[in-house]
């Protein structure tokens, strides 16, 4: 599979069906005057995971896919040969895995309440190396039925396992939702979910989420907000709903405490001029991923000896890939290829690319979000 090593891979987006009512953001994003909300709320990014359905499991939604090359998946390419895509030392290690997976996603509900294995439970409960925590990165959001943008995070004082398996049993969704902490969000937000964390993104957000590359999802409400049935095994993902309550961390925070915990602070890494890399959430917070954001008003070049994905998320330019270090495209320097870029491109960066450049359009402003996979 002759494909370069050395610059970034162009991939297309992949949509994946949910439980939940979504995607009308989303569908605006890319360019739809109006959209409509429905069952494929999320896009995925640079994603060798396909997405588990119940009844949908012959399909493969959720794998990225070249965009020159429609019918060869990321994850084809990458098994081809891991150490070349990934790095010899990335690939010894996690085999032919980026060991992350990205998303868009936009809610018009709020999603069942539901908690994701951590990494000592995945290996216990479903033989993976990896469990699911993940981290949120507020992009903006809409008022659903006269509501702002909220999410729901950990249990409060008093919460105990009998209890909480007790509201699940009776399907309280109120008594449910009053175990955890509300916390209306606004954009800029960035919020670590750690696997154990009983969680649910509410009515009305729009982010873009990084996390461990599986789809384990414990769900303990039966019936989503809208009024979907949830199959039994997308409810405890084929554990019983006995046993899917050993996933959860039966840790109780106040208010503060929880903020204090999960809401993470955007990091300022480097400043040039116009242009700007902010760290969003780093191997400080989580030793799970890294996610950074890059806003160029003119043009920023970029090196890297480990692979990753690149999403935009705002504005029009130009992606040069050049044979130098200092390039500038007034120099008149030769470049191996260039082409356009606008919202809603990603792109795969191999470990061995060499230094690219990104240039925002006259008037324009790049926005973009870089994910690393595990430090």
């Amino acid at each position: 599979m002759e494909i370069r090593k050395d610059g970034p891979i162009r991939l297309t987006g992949s949509r994946a069906w949910r439980t939940y009512f979504g995607g009308k953001l989303l569908e605006q994003f890319h360019g739809a005057k109006t959209g409509e909300d429905g069952h494929f709320p999320e896009e995925w990014i640079a994603s060798l995971v396909a997405a588990r359905n119940a009844g949908r499991e012959e399909l493969t939604e959720g794998l990225s896919m070249l965009a020159d090359r429609p019918s060869v998946s990321l994850k084809e390419l990458i098994e081809s040969d891991p150490a070349g895509y990934l790095g010899e030392e990335h690939a010894a290690q996690l085999g032919a895995t980026l060991g992350v997976l990205v998303k868009l996603i936009d809610s018009a509900e709020r999603l069942a309440v539901q908690v994701h294995p951590d990494k000592k439970k995945a290996r216990e409960l479903f033989h993976s190396e990896y469990g699911k925590t993940e981290c949120w990165h507020i992009l903006g959001g809409r008022e659903i039925h006269g509501e702002k943008p909220c999410v729901y995070l950990g249990f409060r004082p008093g919460v105990t396992r009998s209890h909480w398996k007790d509201c699940f049993l009776r399907q309280d969704i109120e008594a449910i939702l009053q175990c955890l902490h509300r916390f209306e969000i606004q954009e800029g937000d960035s919020i670590l979910i750690e696997g154990g964390v009983p969680h649910a993104i509410g009515a009305g957000c729009f982010l873009v989420e990084i996390q461990e590359p599986t789809d384990y999802t414990i769900r303990v409400e039966r019936v989503t907000p809208s009024g979907y049935q949830v199959a039994d095994s997308m409810c405890h993902q084929g554990l019983g709903f006995e046993k899917m309550f050993e996933c959860f961390h039966y840790e109780n925070f106040s208010e503060e405490e929880a903020r204090k915990r999960w809401f993470v602070p955007a990091k300022l890494l480097k400043e040039e001029g116009k242009n700007r890399r902010i760290r969003l959430v780093g191997y400080e917070e989580t030793p799970c991923f890294c996610m950074e954001l890059m806003e160029i008003k003119d043009a920023m070049s970029l090196k890297q000896n480990v692979c990753s994905a690149v999403y935009v998320l705002e504005g029009r330019g130009k992606l040069l890939l050049g044979t130098g270090n200092a390039m500038q495209e007034s120099a008149g320097q030769e470049h191996i290829w260039q082409e356009k870029v606008k919202q809603g491109d990603q792109f795969f960066l191999p470990a061995g690319t060499q230094e690219i450049q990104w240039i925002a359009e006259d008037g324009s402003h790049l926005k973009l979000i870089q994910c690393f996979g595990p430090e």
